[in-house]
């Protein structure tokens, strides 16, 4: 049973051998930074059916083919307004194929201007691979929403604003992991367990840039949302985070930057040097995949302990191998904290989960000793 669990951390942790959609040319000799991926940003007006270009980074023979593609996809009516829309499209550009984001935004209809109706913008962000944007689909679609008040029909702001805004698109939507990553290097543990661990995280002597990078990764690896909740525990949570556990502090002032208020686990440990390699890449979509990984291994575990507890309460045997996974899988402390969370109204299982604090807490000091 153990042998499986240890199995099953080590493949959600390869996951370069795993899934070559995210494996990088070999580049080897070759700064990082020559491994950075292509990135292309093309908008259109849309206007009874027919688009106009606005403005491209494309090169000039490729941006003809992304036109007809989008005027493909909406003459079928697949580019809905709003909601972005992800595939590879086959272009002159030297990846030949790339990920394909394109996002219909809708002119603001009003009374005065009725042909307006069904009339926008499509904006077409490309880049890496259609799995690769996927994994970035909420950062892509904050992204475009957030071009909407700068779009108007005239485009006078194009050199001032909707340009210099889209050129940005995969530095803001897609590198931020990375950015942090090779940030904090081996520290980086210690931001995964804050996030699963609902502690507050305060950047200081840093742009804002970088502090809404490190709030952005702490969003990114939370499972707030992802795992089932009784209504008290984000309470619970808050609670314990003011009661019992301090801020974790990033001093950026100093190189690298100074960490006060660590705490790690096995866990987070063990997923720090999958993050260094794939950052040594300079591959955003493979560490996004990572962090995923991170976070689904996370949610399995919790899922795993909460069945132990149910069947604890009916066998003391079943509370040995409760008392066991704990002790092999790495990352104790956080699940106990989710479980005491999710079971607060349920006296059995609370008793079991005092039992099991007190087994992590004798094997705390017998590791320190």
């Amino acid at each position: 049973m153990f042998t499986s669990q240890t199995s099953s951390f080590q493949e959600s942790i390869d996951v370069e051998e795993k899934d070559g959609d995210y494996d990088t040319e070999d580049l080897s000799g070759l700064s990082p930074r020559i491994q950075q991926i292509n990135s292309y940003y093309s908008i259109y007006y849309y206007q009874n059916s027919s688009l106009t270009l606005l403005d491209t980074s494309l090169p000039a023979e490729a941006e003809p083919e992304l036109r007809s593609y989008i005027s493909r996809r909406l003459s079928k009516g697949a580019l809905l307004g709003g909601m972005g829309n992800i595939a590879t499209v086959e272009l002159s550009v030297p990846e030949q194929a790339v990920g394909c984001y394109c996002c219909l935004l809708e002119q603001e209809r009003s009374p005065e201007q009725p042909e307006a109706d069904g009339n926008g913008w499509v904006v077409c962000l490309l880049g890496g691979s259609e799995k690769g944007l996927n994994l970035f689909r909420i950062e892509l679609d904050k992204y475009v929403q957030g071009l909407q008040s700068s779009l108007t029909q005239e485009m006078q702001n194009l050199e001032s604003e909707v340009r210099p805004y889209l050129s940005l698109w995969y530095e803001e939507s897609v590198m931020h992991i990375h950015r942090v990553v090779q940030l904090l290097q081996n520290n980086i543990g210690y931001l995964l367990h804050a996030a699963l661990n609902h502690t507050h995280v305060e950047v200081t002597g840093a742009d804002e840039r970088t502090k809404t990078d490190v709030a952005r990764f702490i969003k990114a690896a939370s499972l707030q949302g992802l795992v089932q909740e009784e209504p008290s525990t984000a309470s619970l949570c808050k609670t314990e985070s003011k009661e019992s556990r301090s801020d974790l502090l990033i001093d950026c002032s100093s190189s690298p930057p100074a960490l006060t208020n660590t705490a790690s686990n096995r866990f987070c440990d063990e997923w720090i040097q999958a993050f260094l390699n794939a950052a040594e890449r300079f591959n955003p979509f493979l560490l996004r995949q990572i962090l995923e990984n991170f976070k689904l291994k996370a949610i399995q575990d919790m899922n795993n302990l909460k069945r132990f507890i149910r069947q604890a309460e009916m066998s003391h045997y079943a509370l040995f191998r409760c008392c066991l996974f704990l002790q092999t899988c790495g990352n104790g402390d956080i699940l106990l904290q989710n479980a005491r969370a999710e079971h607060s109204g349920l006296p059995e299982a609370c008793s079991i989960i005092r039992v099991l604090e007190e087994f992590i807490a004798e094997q705390a000091v017998g590791v320190v000793q």
